[in-house]
């Protein structure tokens, strides 16, 4: 059974979002009861909870009081980008170097030192030594089993996690103000954490993108994923190696159960679903996904029309956040049909020009790219990304790979499955295999990418 609830989006200023926290936990305790109930129904109970999330996002909490403290600051949110251009500057290689990240707003060490210097119920907590910071694992964690913790996949997206040490960095903690005593234990990606008030077993936190290489039954050295929600986040497991990129991919923690340690490649694209909608609603091309595929199909090409997705900066390997969305080729002969399909390659070139960036750092040759997410269900843009990186695109009957990761860990800890019989009863929906060459719209593509790069500074 699979039960789901939305929660608001909070755009306070341009550039700028926001969670409620508490919106966010309403939620989870509705999808919760929802789920026990359809269990009962069926004569049966819920053995375990995983939980997974948008990993960088960051709340702020007291201990004392159990109050939240502000919104929490979101993982798309920019409100730190002037901060952390100077720390690139100052420090970024130091803290690639620790954390294995390159310093960008994306990432929590900025948000929990904004919410500091900027919010006084934060700074009243923090004086008083009772300030408590957390992702949203953690921040979830607490409220269904009231232990302070987070696991090693998601200390290692907040930029104060050392990924060599695995332990939070006294240099970094001093360099963003922040006490060790405020941040999470960090523990297991599978092991058991706590109970409900109702007795159900909590058993594995994990970013959403490590769920998800999870869930893809990734475990191989080399193994490759693609979750196209609404960024794209690609990762490969690189074993118990940690790759520090030439070209501005990050190193991350993937998993960590028992002795079992493994670090992955990761790069992002900001904007794949999003630029759909944005289709969709903003300039109204059509009602909805299929329709737009029709019209792209109708053409069958992009007309001399390039399309740079950046409408919120770039992420890997340009890690821009003066980047702006660039639509260039324009002629008489242009239709909106053009623009989808140029909008359809500037998703499958973005994802695709981290996938060869990948082969080439880790000099593996990766033979099969398992996607998954809404955007996964696109034919054509998984037809685009199969024959720019020249390899099959593997897609699951279960798309929804993030909450299968973290199912699947929680069982793990307990014992219920192994990862042998995960991989048994994997199952496959279709695989793209490549069927053109598009060498040339992928090299003008990375030219218009370049026009838009460094735009609103």
């Amino acid at each position: 059974h699979e039960a789901r609830r939305e929660f608001r989006q909070i755009y306070p200023k341009e550039g700028w979002v926001e969670h409620n926290p508490e919106d966010i936990w309403q939620t989870v305790v509705e999808v919760l009861e929802e789920c026990k109930r359809v269990a009962s129904s069926r004569g049966k109970k819920i053995d375990v909870i995983g939980i997974t999330n948008q990993r960088e996002t960051v709340v702020a909490w007291d201990a004392e009081t159990k109050e939240v403290l502000h919104n929490a600051i979101v993982w798309q949110c920019r409100r730190t980008a002037e901060r952390s251009s100077y720390l690139r500057k100052e420090y970024g290689r130091a803290i690639k170097e620790k954390t294995g990240l390159v310093v960008d707003p994306y990432f929590s060490a900025t948000k929990m030192e904004w919410l500091i210097q900027n919010v006084p119920e934060v700074q009243k907590a923090y004086n008083k030594g009772t300030l408590r910071f957390g992702t949203i694992d953690s921040f979830l964690a607490w409220k269904l089993t009231g232990r302070h913790v987070t696991d090693y996949s998601n200390a290692s997206r907040t930029m104060i996690f050392n990924i060599n040490t695995l332990d939070w960095d006294d240099e970094l903690l001093e360099l963003f103000d922040i006490r060790r005593e405020f941040l999470p234990e960090v523990v297991d990606t599978a092991q058991l954490i706590g109970h409900t008030n109702d007795g159900i077993p909590v058993a594995s936190l994990v970013g959403d993108q490590q769920a998800a290489l999870f869930g893809q039954t990734a475990f191989q050295k080399g193994d490759v994923k693609c979750t196209l929600g609404t960024g794209s986040f690609i990762l490969m497991n690189t074993g118990s190696e940690k790759i520090y990129s030439e070209h501005n991919l990050l190193s991350t923690v993937g998993w960590k159960i028992k002795d079992e340690l493994v670090y992955a490649l990761e790069g992002s694209v900001f904007i794949t679903g999003t630029l759909v909608n944005y289709l969709i609603k903003n300039l109204g091309f059509g009602k909805d996904s299929s329709e737009l595929t029709e019209l792209a199909l109708q053409v069958g090409n992009n007309g001399g029309i390039y399309f740079v997705p950046a409408l919120t900066g770039l992420g890997a390997p340009y890690w821009d956040p003066y980047a702006r969305g660039l639509i260039i080729g324009l002629t008489p002969g242009t239709d909106k049909r053009h623009i989808i399909y140029a909008a359809f390659e500037g998703i499958a070139f973005s994802v695709g020009q981290l996938v060869m960036l990948m082969e080439k750092e880790s000099n593996i040759k990766i033979n099969t790219l398992k996607v998954d997410g809404g955007v996964s269900k696109n034919n054509l843009i998984m037809q685009i990304l199969a024959d720019v990186v020249n390899t099959v695109v593997e897609r699951p009957v279960n798309r929804e790979t993030t909450a299968l990761g973290a199912a699947s860990l929680a069982a793990i800890a307990l014992g219920l499955v192994t990862k042998e019989r995960l991989q048994e009863i994997r199952k496959i929906d279709r695989i793209f295999t490549p069927k053109q060459s598009r060498e040339e719209e992928f090299s003008k593509w990375k030219q218009a990418v370049n026009r838009a790069l460094n735009w609103e500074s």
